[in-house]
């Protein structure tokens, strides 16, 4: 998909939503749709032409609680705080802009807590894209660009939900009632009455029109239906309640620098993580190997023992063979990434880094 980027657009012009939106659902396409205008600014997040998240800029975090209240009547490991402890870890974020999407964060979480599954994650996410898509389709002017590379491209992906079939029930009012029978309806309607949504996205488009009833394209790894708060079903199965135990990680941090220490301390919620801070790479050492952590944040430039020195000491250990290193430093060259690489890190930090840039790498690792 092609189009101009943001800084070229002089003033707002006419926009089609639809036309924007078939774009995007092509196998080849995966990124981010941004669409502005003078109230606000839509994310639609693709993988492959799949919807994988959606959001408003104006209320990111209004609906997301509004849906969590009705799913939290289905599962009792929802605690009645989570409101105030999402806003407490994710909401800060927006105000210094350092977590990208703080929203899609608060759901990795919450999978990560085990308050909510995956599948049950899944089931958010669609209801989300509902009332983003649904907004969306009333747009008549602003300006937009697609960006190929996003915050969500190494984050976990719960669902891929089919973007066209969520466009017919943004546009039938009748499917909010009639969850349940969402997929015999579609594939009982006739090519007459299908509404404008199924013509516009026509697979083929150079088919001539056949009297045949046209074939979905089917979903990927996940069917889209929405939850109701008078049914604890899903698809007909019964939704398994995730285990209530709650982990606490553990993040060793070894860091000649204080204020980093300090500052990964910081921004890390205590309630969800236990953070360790070291500034001698030789006594970090012995530590790592009694505390066992969860993940390690090793900066590179350190007296001594440098972090590849350690990281690879670390790989020869059996217990960490497997256990999450991050390479910190400033450096951000080829030969630098390709050094962390050789000795089998994985990941790599860049400073300075921000609240958000922290909070990314270490759930690329946890959820």
């Amino acid at each position: 998909m092609k189009t101009l980027p943001i800084s070229r657009y002089r003033f707002f012009q006419k926009l089609q939503p639809l036309p924007l939106l078939k774009k995007i659902t092509g196998k080849s396409v995966t990124g981010c749709l941004q669409v502005f205008s003078t109230s606000g600014s839509w994310s639609i997040y693709v993988d492959e032409g799949k919807l994988i998240y959606a959001c408003y800029s104006e209320k990111m975090f209004e609906p997301l609680y509004r849906n969590l209240q009705c799913l939290s009547q289905e599962i009792s490991t929802l605690p009645d705080g989570i409101k105030d402890q999402l806003r407490a870890i994710f909401e800060t974020g927006i105000e210094n802009q350092a977590i990208p999407n703080p929203d899609y964060l608060a759901i990795c979480w919450l999978v990560n807590q085990k308050y909510i599954s995956p599948s049950q994650a899944a089931m958010l996410i669609e209801q989300l894209a509902l009332e983003v898509l649904e907004s969306f389709l009333n747009l008549e002017e602003g300006s937009y660009e697609f960006i190929s590379e996003s915050f969500l491209d190494d984050m976990p992906k719960f669902c891929h939900l089919n973007l066209r079939l969520l466009v017919e029930q943004c546009l039938t009012p009748q499917s909010f009632e009639q969850d349940s029978r969402r997929e015999v309806a579609y594939r009982q309607t006739s090519p007459s009455s299908q509404s404008h949504p199924s013509q516009f996205f026509q697979i083929n488009e150079l088919q001539s029109k056949a009297k045949t009833t046209p074939k979905l394209p089917e979903i990927n790894s996940y069917k889209p239906a929405a939850y109701s708060v008078r049914s604890n079903e899903y698809r007909g199965q019964q939704i398994i309640q995730p285990p209530v135990d709650k982990k606490i990680y553990t993040i060793f941090c070894i860091d000649d620098n204080p204020t980093v220490l300090n500052a990964v301390k910081s921004y890390l919620d205590e309630q969800t993580f236990s953070v360790m801070g070291v500034t001698d790479s030789l006594k970090a050492l012995m530590q790592i190997v009694r505390i066992k952590p969860d993940i390690i944040l090793l900066d590179i430039s350190m007296p001594n023992l440098d972090g590849y020195e350690l990281c690879s000491l670390l790989r020869k250990h059996s217990h960490f063979k497997n256990t999450p290193v991050i390479m910190v430093s400033e450096k951000v060259g080829f030969i630098d990434r390709a050094k962390a690489k050789i000795v089998r890190a994985s990941g790599y930090l860049t400073k300075p880094f921000t609240e958000g840039d922290l909070l990314k790498v270490i759930f690329q690792h946890i959820v």
